[in-house]
């Protein structure tokens, strides 16, 4: 078979295995539809101060939760994924295959990315009908670029967390616990933009608040300061899709650890 049918077959066995786990297609889509119904049917109406403007909590609601649904797809759902592969035995049978391991990576990051392009477009749906939130349309192009690099950036830091989880059993933990208290201080719960300077000094050095305000930009029209403030923003989702690809050719195992 010639590259792209091997990159296919991949895309349907990614798929098959993704939906025959309950638990992993639960927690990645109900998690974030779950927050979305919840924070807009509670707070949506109620008007914020933004760095873009005076904005409803109902638009500042749906960018950060198609933020959460990549990066659930894209870091949480794949490191967890790949380390239970890894565990038992799939990686290093890959590996001596006549496949190329690429096209088993390649097969996986493209999969997480059709599941977030379904999430999204339930989100976008979901908001646009029942919470009259306007659709990106002017900054379509922007969307699209941002969500293709913010998948990028979480595909190759799933994979690089890899190396820091012992075994299979401590990956939910170790997944969670790294990105879960990220989400509360990065503008995806509730907006933080009166806490404390050391909170918000934090929250800007990771890529999940990098994430969720450019993909909350594009539903409003940017002025001067905010196009300053989004160039800083991709500066950090692209120093973190540098960092994890590293982490990821250097550390990655293909064998379980003893």
């Amino acid at each position: 078979m010639n590259t792209f049918t091997l990159i296919f077959h991949q895309i349907i066995y990614e798929n098959k295995t993704f939906w025959r786990t309950p638990a992993s297609a639960f927690f990645t889509f109900a998690f974030p539809l779950i927050f979305l119904f919840l924070l807009n049917g509670i707070f949506g109406d109620n008007l914020i101060e933004s760095p873009y403007g005076v904005i409803r909590l109902s638009t500042f609601f749906i960018p950060a939760i198609i933020a959460l649904s990549v990066i659930s797809a894209c870091y949480t759902n794949l490191a967890i994924r790949i380390t239970f592969a890894r565990d038992i035995g799939v990686l290093r049978r890959i590996q001596a295959s006549p496949i190329p391991s690429w096209i088993y990576f390649l097969g996986k990051i493209l999969h997480t990315v059709l599941i977030s392009i379904l999430l999204i477009s339930i989100i976008l749906g979901t908001g646009y009908i029942l919470f009259d939130v306007h659709l990106p349309l002017n900054n379509i192009h922007l969307f699209i670029i941002i969500i293709i690099l913010g998948s990028a950036t979480f595909s190759t830091l799933g994979i690089a967390l890899t190396s820091l989880i012992p075994n299979m059993d401590a990956a939910p933990a170790i997944v969670n616990a790294s990105i879960l208290p990220l989400f509360f201080i990065s503008d995806i719960f509730f907006p933080i933009y009166n806490a404390p300077k050391f909170i918000t000094t934090i929250a800007n050095i990771f890529p999940v608040k990098a994430f969720s305000s450019l993909l909350q930009s594009t539903f409003i029209n940017s002025t001067e300061s905010s196009i300053n403030l989004n160039s800083f923003y991709l500066f950090i989702l692209l120093l973190w899709l540098v960092i994890g690809l590293i982490i990821a050719l250097r550390y990655f195992s293909w064998k379980e650890s003893l």
